[in-house]
Formats: C-alpha cells, structure tokens, sequence
C-alpha cells in the first residue's frame, strides 16, 4: 500500500473542503471547515487562502464571533466554473447549463423519438444539443469544466474506456466518445439512475442522508445506491439495475429480452400498456399523459383503473421492499416521470405496503419521500460529474475523457 506523500496530503485537504464548501448551505466559515473536515484550524485557513487564489471561493460578509474578530463567512465563487448535464431520456436530449452554485442558466432540448434512439442517432443529438448551448453562451465558454452524460443502461470501464451497455435499447459496449466524438472539453458519463441520486445527495431529498436508495422510475427503473454521500457501484459499475430483478418465473418478457423482471411490471409505459389492453382509451399522447389519466380515473372509482394502479402500487412495493431488506437504507427517494406521478396519487398506500413487505427492524426507521428536483435531476447529476473532477482532481479544463 503505497504511503500517502504531502502532494497527496494537501490534494485530499483541498478536496475535503471544497466539497464543504460547495455542500454548505448558504455559507460557511473557517472554523466550520475545520471542524467538519477535521483539520487543524491553520490547515483549514491555509487550504481556504488557496481556494480563493484560484478563484473558487470568497468571503462574503462577516457575522459577531464570542469576543473576537467578526467571523468572515465564506462561499463559492458562482460564476467562477461552469457545467453542462445532459439527460438522454425517453423523449431525447436534454442539456443544461449550471453554474458552480448550481443555477440553471440555459436548457436545450433536442427529440430523439425512442423507437430511433440508436447510437448513432443519439449521438447526432447530444453534438447538436452541445453545439447549440455553448453557441449560445459563448461568454462562458472557457469556463466551462466539461460536459457530463446521464444514459440509460451500464456504464463502465473497458481498458481504461469508458462504454455504455443499454441492453433494453440495443446498445453493445458503445464507447461513450463515439457519442460525441468531436467535442472538445472533457466528457464525463454515468447511468441516469446514479446522476439523479448525486444531484438528491447534493441538493435534493437525500442531502444529509447517510445510507440512501434514490429510484428513477420511468419507462425503465434504476437505482443509486448511497452510503456516506457516496455512489456505490459495484464491481464493474452495473450496481442499480433495479429493473432487471427478477420477481416472477415466466412473467412478462422485458426490453432486456428476460422474463419477470421488474420493468416489465412496473414501468411506466408497462403500466399503461397492461391498463389500455382493458380499457382501451384511444393513442395517448404520451405514456406520462396516459398515466396521469389512468390515476385520475382510478380516483374517479373506475374499476378497471382501480385494479390496474393497485396491482402497480402492490409490485413497486414489493420492488422497494426488496431493496429495504437488502440494503436497509434510512431513506428512500422515489424521482422519475412514473415514479413520482404513482407517490403523488398514492403516498400513504405505497409507504403501508412497503413496510408490509419489508422485515420489521428494517422498515422500523424507513422514510420514504418523493424526488425534489423533477425532471432537472438526472441532468444536474450529470453537471455534477465535471464538478466530482474539480473536487478531487482539481482539474479545470483539459482534453481528457473520463
């Protein structure tokens, strides 16, 4: 085990508190940082001197201290770093351009029908996505840090590069550059699920959350899986595919090919499907469209629709109940289209079943809460991929891809 040298010293200091810093809500202090970063209180000053000399923090006004010096408070510089989150989602493209306080300051959206979201194509999205809002914030351009991708499916390391495996959508080990294999400021990726839980630990639901499961349920299902602020991964990163779980022996066949898994259940166009083979209502306009409809007429006491949404309710909460007893989380974020419509309509009947099926010691603690970001999540997750670089590596802009 190789002995940590000072270089790498003063790299985890300056990691440790600029992630407080940017973790902080409304502003810190010197003291704070050492405190919460367990650094001696010269340590903790040196470290802010040099944030502030690269440019990434300030002082912004003082409060009275016990007796001494009014205390400087200390946030960060907001204009200082720029970064763009993509969410290539069931509609298509989004991006969307953030500030190093998190302030969105321009959104771009580009359609991708999902019955056409092939590499290829996808890729010639995301470049006109990217083109098209770096062209429109040309003042920020040499400040952006890079741009980060939340895609559907796996995505790992293949000697040393990265590649995405969306088996549901026919995707075999694409490299993530050949989605953009023109642009010229580092490309970070990772799977939609695991962006929206980093932007929830950030500064959602899940901030402050020690051990937590954030859920993107939508046409397919994923988890982030969180302990101490940290994803957890897995081996070779395929940690989260939720949806691929198995829960029935020769049940309905997924996207993925397999029989009984979870998606194939649960997911949101699954849902509408099995309720419009009953009740056919005519083409909605889109699967959210038809959910939101199907929950109104099983509020309206529609029988069909009463069956259809409780079987979905009672097979979710078995899903989650499963993650409770495998990993027992002290908080559970449900985020995504379907996902969120489903809580919203039916909060109360979800948390009932889930501690149902969960084992009691487990459950005994359990919070389950809805997603705070909406649809920005998946996106600010990814803009937070380039800023997870700045904290550890304190890379401002270079031409490698991660």
């Amino acid at each position: 085990m190789r002995h940590q040298t000072v270089t790498d010293l003063r790299r985890n200091n300056r990691a440790r508190v600029l992630r407080h810093v940017l973790l902080a809500t409304g502003s810190t202090s010197r003291s704070e940082i050492a405190r919460h970063c367990r650094l001696s209180a010269a340590t903790a000053a040196t470290v802010v001197a040099d944030l502030i000399e690269e440019g990434l923090v300030t002082e912004s006004g003082t409060v009275p201290s016990d007796g001494g010096r009014p205390t400087a408070r200390l946030i960060p510089v907001a204009g200082s770093a720029y970064m763009l989150g993509v969410d290539v989602g069931e509609a298509g493209v989004t991006i969307e351009l953030f500030d190093l306080d998190l302030r969105r300051h321009d959104r771009v959206f580009v359609d991708v029908p999902a019955a056409e979201a092939s590499p290829a194509s996808t890729g010639a999205a995301l470049t006109e996505a990217v083109d098209t809002i770096r062209g429109q914030n040309r003042s920020v351009e040499s400040l952006i840090l890079g741009v980060g991708l939340g895609l559907p499916g796996i995505v790992s390391l293949d000697k040393g590069t990265p590649v995405v495996h969306a088996q549901s959508m026919g995707w075999v080990a694409t490299p993530v550059a050949s989605l953009l294999p023109d642009c010229d400021i580092p490309v970070y990726a990772e799977n939609g699920a695991k962006t929206l839980a980093l932007a929830e630990v950030w500064t959602g639901a899940a901030k402050g959350v020690q051990n937590g499961i954030v859920a993107l349920i939508g046409r397919g299902l994923g988890v982030g899986i969180t302990t101490h602020g940290r994803s957890f991964r897995g081996a070779t990163s395929s940690a989260g595919e939720w949806g691929h779980t198995k829960i029935s022996v020769g049940g309905p066949t997924c996207r993925c090919g397999a029989r009984g898994c979870l998606e194939a259940y649960i997911g949101g166009d699954a849902i509408v499907r099995r309720w419009l083979e009953s009740e056919p209502v005519g083409a909605p306009e889109s699967y959210g469209e038809a959910l939101d409809l199907l929950l109104r007429r099983a509020d309206d006491g529609d029988e069909v629709a009463v069956r259809c949404v409780d079987e979905a309710v009672t097979v979710l909460s078995i899903g989650l109940a499963n993650l409770v007893n495998l990993y027992n989380p002290e908080q559970v974020v449900i985020g995504g289209w379907a996902g969120l419509s489903l809580f919203a309509a039916r909060e109360k009947q979800i948390d009932f079943e889930v501690r149902q099926q969960s084992l009691a010691q487990p459950a005994a603690d359990l919070r389950i809460v809805a997603a705070q970001l909406g649809g920005d999540g998946v996106a600010l997750g990814a803009a937070l991929l380039p800023v997870e670089q700045l904290i550890e590596i304190g890379v401002r802009r270079s031409r490698q891809r991660v």
